[in-house]
């Protein structure tokens, strides 16, 4: 390209901006001049048919209210979704409430997660030494020390303390679901106790949408909150599990 016709389009391009940038501050502008609204002529899409300005605003304004209706309709199901769970929470609080035996709430968290959750796996993850809880042989239960290398896949999530969704790295499932990785598609993560000092919570799942970071944190963060009062029959105050996970 030339010099001039480098100069041409750099003043062409300038000038567009200009233009852009008088209507942007000047909105009222097509208020005041309506029949160029008429005139001017836009393509309604790429290579397509030139319609009028106003026809091609009828069609974005269109488009925009299609996202926008699919948006609400996406928000109006995530709603739906939170209050189920937290009907379910509410539900498995009651049993856990009136249940006296550890060996007893074990079973109805476990049930609870398969029948109420529909979680296809769970493992509860409950750290030696962390709290005096009575020694209890269960499928879903595992009793591990908290500085066990086994944990070491999990450093991130218990540094971090907070309640993850999404797909999980070949290690920790061998740890977790140890001869039914294959079934594991996704899974929550949720820490039991004040910097999980008392352990954790997964829930598993062989649909690798269904636990995803867009799920409900706070809910799953309730939901383990309720389980490791009711492991313990009482409230962590943070500087309790603090000293206890220093002894460990």
């Amino acid at each position: 390209m030339s010099q001039n016709r480098r100069v041409q389009a750099s003043a062409e391009v300038s000038g567009e901006e200009e233009i852009a940038a008088y209507l942007a501050d000047h909105l009222d502008f097509f208020d005041r001049h309506g029949r160029l609204l008429l005139e001017l002529k836009v393509a309604h899409e790429p290579g397509g048919e030139a319609i009028s300005l106003v026809e091609r605003q009828l069609s974005l304004l269109r488009q925009r209210s299609a996202e926008l209706e699919k948006q609400l309709k996406q928000l109006v199901t995530v709603a739906k979704a939170n209050d189920a769970l937290v009907e379910k929470i509410h539900r498995l609080s009651l049993r856990l409430i009136a249940t006296d035996s550890f060996a007893d709430r074990i079973n109805l968290l476990e049930t609870g997660l398969r029948e109420d959750f529909l979680a296809e796996r769970a493992v509860l993850v409950l750290f030696d030494g962390a709290t005096e809880l009575p020694a209890h042989d269960e499928g879903f239960l595992k009793f591990v020390d908290r500085n066990d290398a086994t944990l070491k896949p999990f450093a991130s999530f218990l540094k971090t303390a907070r309640p993850r969704c999404g797909l999980i790295r070949d290690r920790q499932k061998s740890f977790l679901f140890a001869g039914h990785e294959a079934e594991i598609g996704s899974a929550a993560l949720v820490p039991l106790g004040s910097a999980a000092g008392l352990g954790f919570l997964v829930i598993g799942s062989s649909d690798r949408d269904y636990f995803h970071p867009g799920k409900s944190m706070d809910l799953l963060g309730r939901l383990g909150e309720l389980v490791a009062v009711a492991l313990t029959g009482k409230l962590w105050p943070a500087g309790e599990i603090s000293r206890k996970e220093s002894e460990l």
